[in-house]
């Protein structure tokens, strides 16, 4: 019964090796115009002793629902209205003093920002810890219909995912979409509208058996465990964990509770371990990082794999989730997930194995109440479709507009370079038109 509850959860939940459907859209946009509207800082936040980058850092406009997100360099990029320009950004990272900065003192790039770590005094040490782990994660799920959003909210997202082979990448995409998130104390599922996106493949570094990715935001939106417990920690699983208090930390002047989870010894099937991160005062989830504990390969593959080669073995080698939370009016809702899948297949009639890799995340970078928009059903994104093989949106620098996006990495950067010069190469031959498809 315990299999069986895992299984389906990570059909819906992680990513399924399949043949993938795929559409596109795109929008035509006056670039010039859009660059008027908003002033773009760049950057990076660092530690302060050690200077090491701190990845998925939350920058948030004061007075607003804009943000954004450090990437894995620690790296930002932040677009702000020019109504906002006398604004400031509230800067915050998971066990270190939040910061708040004026706009004004910023420059328009190699902003370096430092964060210097919270420390606990010794007599919030001695009364933070909770007698009862479990008891604390359970009271903390019973709670989400006070402490989360109850409105329907209407989202605006940065998605993006690539794809390795080894240390190559071989697919990149990217898009902006609509979440139409449903309350929190609500089973209703949430809704994704894709508003626009971009994606480019080099199938000739695939293998001649073509395995594709079934990826989109859906992976990434599922693992909202506040939203989406089931997925995780059923009432069932929820009593197969070891639950046990690690250590206090704050954020935002918020102290923290870090309580490690893993199953119990005895259990044989594939389940998670990792981290939950809870607001002590209010029994808040503010934070998870977790990962598939892959205790036999060939259970795991039974777990994500639907279709293979007949002449190959097929498992993952790694599968880690990340989900961050964040607060408005003593309020909270999803900010940012991270899905990393690593996997290898074992060929039966070649000398050496393919090793991929994928890294999916989404970052909301703002919302607002939805009280009339509804999503009629040909405008929603399947669970298995996201995005069309167009290369051309790479050509364009201006192809986000105003929209806030992650900074893309210095790997996804030499790609991006990659794809347009080999666009401009294609657009001299003239094999390539670049026009724009309608929404």
């Amino acid at each position: 019964m315990i299999y069986k509850l895992l299984k389906f959860s990570n059909k819906s939940l992680v990513i399924i090796m399949m043949l993938l459907l795929i559409t596109g859209v795109t929008t035509t946009v006056d670039a010039q115009e859009i660059q008027n509207e908003y002033q773009v800082y760049k950057g990076k936040i660092i530690e302060a002793k050690t200077k090491k980058s701190l990845v998925f850092a939350t920058l948030s406009i004061d007075g607003t629902n804009i943000s954004t997100v450090t990437n894995t360099e620690g790296e930002f990029s932040l677009k702000v209205p020019h109504s906002m320009d006398s604004g400031s950004v509230t800067v915050s990272f998971l066990g270190y003093k939040t910061k708040n900065i004026l706009l004004t003192t910023l420059q328009e790039d190699k902003n370096k920002i430092v964060l210097k770590p919270s420390v606990l005094a010794l007599t919030e040490v001695d009364i933070v810890a909770p007698k009862n782990a479990k008891k604390l994660v359970i009271e903390t799920f019973e709670k989400k219909g006070k402490n989360y959003f109850q409105d329907h909210t209407l989202m605006t997202a940065f998605y993006r995912e690539t794809i390795k082979k080894r240390k190559k990448n071989i697919s990149l995409s990217e898009a902006v979409v609509n979440i139409h998130k449903t309350p929190y104390s609500s089973t209703q599922k949430d809704a994704v509208k894709l508003y626009k996106a971009r994606k480019s493949t080099d199938y000739s570094k695939l293998d001649t058996l073509t395995l594709k990715l079934q990826g989109g935001p859906f992976n990434t939106l599922f693992i909202d465990m506040m939203k989406y417990p089931e997925y995780i920690f059923t009432k069932n699983t929820l009593e197969l964990y070891d639950y046990t208090f690690e250590r206090s930390i704050r954020i935002k002047d918020r102290l923290i509770y870090v309580i490690n989870f893993k199953k119990q010894a005895h259990i044989e099937d594939q389940m998670y371990k990792g981290q939950l991160f809870i607001d002590a005062n209010n029994k808040i989830l503010t934070s998870a990082i977790y990962n598939l504990e892959i205790t036999n390969k060939y259970l795991a593959s039974k777990m994500f794999v639907r279709h293979k080669p007949a002449n190959a073995d097929v498992y993952p080698t790694n599968v880690a989730y990340r989900i961050d939370y964040r607060e408005k009016d003593d309020k909270w809702y999803y900010g940012y997930s991270n899905v990393q899948l690593a996997f290898k297949i074992n060929w039966d009639d070649r000398l050496f194995n393919s090793l991929y890799t994928m890294n999916c995340e989404m970052a909301v970078t703002d919302w607002k109440k939805n009280k009339k928009t509804k999503l009629k059903n040909n405008e929603k994104l399947s669970h298995n479709i996201i995005l069309s093989d167009e290369a051309i949106g790479f050509s364009d620098p201006d192809f986000w507009g105003k929209y806030n996006i992650i900074e893309p990495e210095k790997s996804i950067e030499s790609a991006i370079k990659k794809i347009q010069r080999q666009l401009k190469k294609d657009k001299i031959g003239g094999t390539v038109a670049m026009t724009y498809p309608n929404p």
